[in-house]
C-alpha cells in the first residue's frame, strides 16, 4: 500500500515538471529528425521515455459521432494492450477517446498540444491531462505560457505524424483537422489507416475518401497491428470458446456483418428481438460486445 503511495506521489511529480527536449539530445524523437521542418525545441512534462516505444497516432474528429468516440477508444485501447504508445491532440470527440482507451488498457499514450503544455486546452479535458501528464507524455513545440490560437493546430499536426510510424484517421468529414495529419503523413512517408463508414454519414466522408485515395482500411482493429507487423503481447478478454450455443451463434453475426441491430439478429436467427436484447446483455458483461446508439458491436 505504501509502495502505492509513493508510485503516485512520484507520477505526480513527474507529470508537473516541464523540460526541453533538444535536436540531438537522447531522447528527442528519431523519427521527427527526418521531417520537413522539424522543431528545434520541444517541451515536455511527463516521461519522454514512451517515445521509444513503437508510435502510433490515432485522431478524428472533435465532434465525432457516438460510433468514432467508441472506435477511437477501442483502437487506443487494442495498441496500448500490444505495447505501443498512442499519441493523439487531446481535443474532443476521437482524440480524448483514444487517449482514454490507452490509459484504460494501462498502456502509455503522448499528447501533442497546440499551446504551451502549462496549459489545458479543452479545459474540460483537465481530468484526462492530468491523467497523461502522469502515465504518458504532454508535448508541444509551443514555449509554456503559449496560448491556443487556431493556426497552431494545423502546425503542430506534422508532429503528431512526425513522431509516429503510422496514423489512424479513426473518424472524419471532409473539413476535418485529421485530414491534415492524413496529409503530413503520407508527405512524411508514414503509414495511413482509416476507418470507413456509412456513405450516408458525412462525418465519414473523410475516411471514406482517404481510402478511396489510397489510405489503407481498418476492417477490424487488428488490420492495424497485422498491417504494422505487431505481434499481439496480450491477449483480449474474450471467452469465446465458452459461449453457449445461441450466444455463439449472436456473437458469430456481428462479427461477420459488422454494426447490426437487435432487429437484424433477431430476423437473422429467428429469435425475438427480446430474446436477443436479454443475449446481448449478458455478451456485453462478458466484454464480447457493446451497444451504442441502437447498434451493436464487436468489443
Amino acid at each position: 500500500m505504501k509502495s502505492e503511495k509513493n508510485d503516485e506521489r512520484k507520477a505526480e511529480k513527474r507529470g508537473s515538471m516541464i523540460y526541453e527536449i533538444r535536436r540531438g539530445d537522447g531522447n528527442y524523437p528519431e523519427l521527427l529528425e527526418h521531417i520537413d521542418r522539424p522543431p528545434d525545441i520541444l517541451y515536455g512534462t511527463g516521461d519522454a521515455g514512451v517515445l521509444k516505444k513503437r508510435c502510433v497516432a490515432v485522431v478524428g474528429a472533435r465532434r465525432a459521432t457516438t460510433y468514432g468516440k467508441w472506435v477511437s477508444y477501442q483502437i487506443g485501447r487494442r495498441l496500448a494492450e500490444c505495447g505501443l504508445t498512442v499519441v493523439s491532440g487531446m481535443a474532443y470527440g476521437c482524440d480524448a477517446e483514444a487517449h482514454r482507451g490507452a490509459l484504460e488498457a494501462g498502456g502509455t499514450t503522448a499528447a501533442v498540444l497546440g499551446c504551451g503544455v502549462d496549459i489545458c486546452y479543452p479545459a474540460s479535458n483537465a481530468a484526462l491531462r492530468r491523467r497523461i501528464a502522469e502515465r504518458g507524455l504532454i508535448l508541444s513545440e509551443y514555449e509554456p505560457g503559449t496560448p491556443p490560437r487556431p493556426y497552431r493546430f494545423p502546425q503542430r499536426n506534422r508532429i503528431i505524424s512526425g513522431i509516429c510510424e503510422a496514423v489512424v484517421i479513426a473518424e472524419a468529414g471532409l473539413s476535418s483537422g485529421s485530414l491534415i495529419t492524413a496529409e503530413y503523413a503520407a508527405e512524411q512517408g508514414r503509414r495511413v489507416f482509416a476507418v470507413p463508414g456509412s456513405i450516408s454519414a458525412p462525418g465519414s466522408l473523410g475516411c471514406n475518401k482517404l481510402i478511396q485515395d489510397g489510405a489503407e482500411l481498418v476492417a477490424v482493429i487488428d488490420d492495424i497491428l497485422s498491417g504494422l507487423g505487431v505481434a499481439e503481447e496480450k491477449e483480449r478478454p474474450k471467452a469465446v470458446s465458452v459461449l453457449g450455443k445461441d450466444e455463439r451463434k449472436i456473437y458469430e453475426t456481428v462479427r461477420e456483418n459488422g454494426e447490426v441491430t437487435a432487429d437484424f439478429i433477431a430476423r437473422t436467427l429467428g429469435k425475438s428481438v427480446t430474446e436477443i436484447n436479454a443475449a446481448v446483455g449478458v455478451l456485453e458483461i462478458k466484454g464480447l460486445l457493446v451497444t451504442s446508439a441502437g447498434k451493436i458491436f464487436i468489443m
